[in-house]
């Protein structure tokens, strides 16, 4: 089903409200080993939060340094006293790839995207697999190279966080979403980690048109190889949700199943995204906040998440507890981005995509 112009922009700006929103409600509590489902759990409980259905609510009066050591950016954070969103690499790098695609276009190479880095992203803003990266290209490593020397973060999360706009300006077209990530995602990372990327990309670019989130998992896993064990855990992740499994015993059981893997490493996260997206059922608030609860990189889930969600109801259908305290404002630390309204990010991305769509 091809969109008309508005609805297009509006399900463009929810992809862009859902991620934002989504990495701000995960923010506070981002650190796996420490912030494990049951605390988190344990946390909202005591501050009568659940369900959660805003914005994680600011310990009273002060954060508990020994159970409930929130992350130092949780001021900003927090239902109450949001003012705009705050900077972090997940917004930073849909910034930068919207940069990539206004200034190379579609077709760019992942030398190109090395030179965007370079000379619009900070280094002490690179994190894991990017920074090794980085310091690889400084060197004089190119890529595919620098995802490989020195760089024992190949597989986790980064290269995922950075494929939502391949998504944004592919709607309906999962294939070239993952084609344009995996382009991306080759200069610092491999094998699971470049297949993260991939079915991201494609379950964003699916969304736009799929009935539904299943729908879209099914059409993003078609993108990657279907034994790599990215593939194999989403797909453990959907036969637990069809044959009934509630949410809770299904990330217990792929906990059990990924043990062992650090807790950004791109697979468990992918269980945990996957979970969310199909208990949430579509419905916003639902979906980013299982997948928040769910633990490990929750502001890089959570707004993985808001994407997929957000494109699946646009906009204007985005409960407005989430977006009204954004104040249609994005902190980045991207060159040049610092300040930008997220709704003239939405208009830039719309018109990359309105051409992509006439070319089929």
């Amino acid at each position: 089903m091809a969109l008309s112009g508005s609805a297009l922009a509006d399900r463009i700006h929810g992809g862009w409200l859902g991620r934002i929103a989504g990495n701000m409600l995960g923010k506070p509590v981002e650190n796996g080993p420490y912030w494990t489902r049951d605390r988190i759990d344990r946390y909202l409980r005591r501050a009568d939060a659940l369900p959660l259905t805003d914005y994680l609510p600011a310990p009273e009066p002060a954060p508990d340094p020994v159970e409930f050591a929130l992350r130092p950016e949780w001021r900003g954070c927090v239902r109450g006293r949001i003012h705009g969103s705050c900077r972090d690499d997940d917004v930073d790098y849909s910034l930068l790839g919207l940069h990539l695609l206004e200034t190379h276009g579609f077709g760019f190479t992942t030398e190109e995207v090395a030179e965007v880095w370079l000379l619009r992203l900070p280094y002490l803003q690179t994190f894991t697999a990017e920074r090794a990266a980085y310091r690889n290209l400084t060197a004089g490593v190119r890529p595919p190279l620098s995802a490989t020397v020195d760089n024992p973060y190949q597989e986790w999360i980064g290269a995922l966080i950075r494929a939502d706009v391949h998504g944004w300006v592919n709607p309906g077209k999962p294939h070239r979403a993952a084609a344009m990530a995996r382009r991306d995602a080759v200069l610092s990372h491999t094998g699971n980690g470049v297949y993260g990327a991939m079915w991201a990309a494609a379950l964003i670019a699916a969304a736009f048109t799929a009935d539904g989130p299943r729908a879209a998992v099914d059409d993003a896993l078609d993108l990657i190889p279907p034994r790599c064990r990215l593939a194999r855990t989403v797909r453990r992740a959907v036969s637990l949700h069809d044959a009934g499994v509630g949410w809770a015993a299904t990330l217990d059981q792929l906990e059990r199943e990924t043990a062992g893997l650090p807790w950004i490493h791109v697979v468990p996260n992918a269980a945990v995204l996957t979970a969310g997206l199909l208990h949430g059922a579509g419905d916003f608030t639902t979906t980013i906040a299982l997948t928040v609860r769910g633990g490990l990189d929750t502001d890089s889930n959570g707004a993985t998440a808001g994407s997929v969600a957000g494109v699946l109801c646009g906009a204007a259908a985005i409960p407005p507890q989430w977006t009204e305290p954004l104040e249609d404002r994005v902190r980045s630390a991207v060159f040049g981005f610092d300040g930008a309204r997220v709704s003239d990010l939405a208009a830039r991305t719309h018109r990359l995509a309105v051409p992509a769509e006439r070319r089929g």
